[in-house]
């Protein structure tokens, strides 16, 4: 662990301002936040791996996708994403049906079911997160907030992460939801199925 979880007043190796200094502050958080996102996530009502929730939640924000879309999405293979729709499908989460027009093509969409599952783990993690800010003076609440939103503005506006592969508001969209109560960044904790 790095500076923030740190005990003592003492100010080591890599306590300053700098962006890497911060920004070895801001994984320790991350982290912490990953963790308390993956139990918030595991008492739903059905338990889900990241790459399932990932799934769901990607078929939610574009209705109606195919798999080989899905997939990139995902970035997982096709017999990859394929499988996951199997288990999805299984568990009454996705429907599948043909495409009105194009007779070679299926779209996936959420049924009634998996659009409860993901509001029920949207909502237990915005109270394991809200529970986890009670302990935080106001101040620094704020402060926070501040600092989020000039984190997303700065990574919106075309810091050299924003071409990594997850389109310019990949992770800035996923942290807004978080605000609003809606899911979070855990599009990094793994590829389990």
């Amino acid at each position: 662990m790095t500076g923030l979880g740190s005990s003592g007043g003492g100010r080591g190796k890599g306590s300053g301002d700098a962006p890497e200094d911060v920004a070895r502050e801001i994984a320790d958080a991350v982290e912490a936040l990953a963790s308390l996102w993956s139990l918030a996530a595991q008492e739903a009502m059905l338990r889900l791996s990241v790459q399932q929730l990932r799934a769901l939640r990607e078929l939610r924000a574009t209705p109606d996708l195919n798999l080989t879309a899905l997939a990139e999405r995902l970035a997982v293979g096709l017999p990859t994403a394929s499988r996951l729709c199997d288990r999805l499908e299984a568990a009454g989460l996705l429907e599948r049906a043909l495409h009105p027009r194009r007779r070679r093509e299926v779209r996936l969409s959420l049924t009634s079911h998996g659009h409860k599952v993901l509001d029920d783990v949207a909502g237990r993690r915005a109270q394991a997160l809200a529970a986890a800010l009670a302990g935080v003076e106001r101040a620094d609440r704020a402060a926070l907030s501040r600092g989020m939103r000039a984190f997303l503005a700065a990574r919106e506006s075309g810091s050299p992460l924003s071409g990594s592969g997850e389109g310019q508001d990949g992770p800035a969209r996923s942290v807004r939801a978080a605000g609003a109560g809606g899911e979070a960044p855990d599009e990094s904790c793994g590829t389990d199925e």
